[in-house]
């Protein structure tokens, strides 16, 4: 089967994770199943294992599909007005706007983010774990970590750094800086608090090798969760809100989930979790092999003419941010 991804964005992107880092190792694990790959992708886009295509902005989307590809996968939302000579999907990697309307053969990267659209069909993210470096599952350093973009308000950023000082524990933030004025000014004080900005690669896979844990308190349903799966693969405990897809990612073993600041920090240091169980819960559910099969199933489906869902996907869920309590009266 030959198929071609368009996405509006350069590849690689590695240097932070998202939606480039998780189509490269679905591409590169169709490939090792036998299938071939082309990107239709903006100029300066290389890829070893794959044909690249540049996006011609002039033109319509038909006129750049090769003559001999079986399916099209979209990584943005092409308008719902599209029609092509063959079958194609786009995959909704974010949270919509409520009442958006999606095309009908949209795939959600969660249960609970599909079912929020009104949809069944999804898959859920996988990443190539070999290519992340070795893992140390003995003894960490004396500090959790937080991984997301702390200027979204949504990330809880100031959450996972209160939990923390209550706790008390040490924590490493990756994606803020200890001064922020995007959020109208904030300034952390505590020198128990270490920002690394905004990093990727080698670097942020060090933190996350040494880490005791993540410390996610997000206020938003969380479509999948990148940074939980990173997290987990290197034996962190996940220390998180049970909203969006977090609780298909974190079972009890490897885990606790509360909007209760004081349950979180509890946790932090009076509970105990092996972190093989972690790592090898991340390795075995949530590798791009598996993402790579229920894609498969997908296109299968696409090419026997089978609908992805009953109706055209819309969002349901009001907007955010959820609830976050400082303490817990249960």
């Amino acid at each position: 089967m030959h198929i071609l991804f368009i996405n509006r964005a350069v590849i690689p992107v590695f240097a932070y994770g998202g939606t480039e880092r998780v189509i490269w190792d679905l591409g590169l694990a169709l490939v090792k199943m036998g299938h071939r790959v082309s990107y239709l992708v903006p100029s300066g886009s290389q890829c070893p294992f794959g044909q690249v295509i540049e996006i011609q902005e002039e033109l319509d989307w038909q006129s750049q599909i090769p003559a001999d590809v079986d399916v099209v996968h979209f990584q943005f939302n092409p308008g719902l007005e599209l029609t092509l000579d063959r079958p194609w999907l786009m995959t909704q990697h974010g949270n919509s706007q409520v009442g958006e309307v999606l095309p009908a053969n949209t795939v959600f990267v969660s249960r609970d983010h599909a079912q929020r659209h009104n949809a069944r069909c999804h898959v859920h993210n996988g990443l190539d774990w070999s290519a992340y470096g070795p893992v140390e599952l003995g003894k960490p350093d004396d500090y959790f970590h937080f991984l997301g973009k702390a200027a979204w308000r949504v990330k809880n950023v100031q959450g996972a750094i209160d939990t923390c000082l209550q706790a008390p524990a040490n924590l490493v933030v990756m994606g803020g800086n200890r001064l922020n004025l995007k959020r109208g000014f904030r300034f952390t004080w505590s020198r128990k608090i270490q920002f690394k900005g905004m990093v990727g690669g080698e670097t942020k896979f060090s933190v996350m090798r040494r880490s005791k844990g993540l410390v996610f308190p997000v206020r938003w349903h969380e479509p999948f969760g990148l940074a939980v799966i990173e997290s987990l693969y290197f034996g962190c405990p996940v220390f998180a809100t049970p909203y969006g897809a977090l609780p298909e990612l974190v079972p009890a073993a490897c885990g606790v989930l509360s909007n209760h600041q004081s349950d979180l920090a509890a946790a932090l240091t009076e509970q105990l979790f092996d972190r093989e169980t972690c790592h090898l819960h991340a390795r075995e559910n949530f590798n791009a092999e598996r993402m790579a099969q229920g894609y498969l199933h997908v296109y299968l489906s696409l090419l026997s003419g089978a609908p992805l869902n009953e109706t055209q996907p819309c969002m349901l869920e009001p907007a955010s941010p959820l609830p976050w309590l400082k303490n817990s009266h249960r």
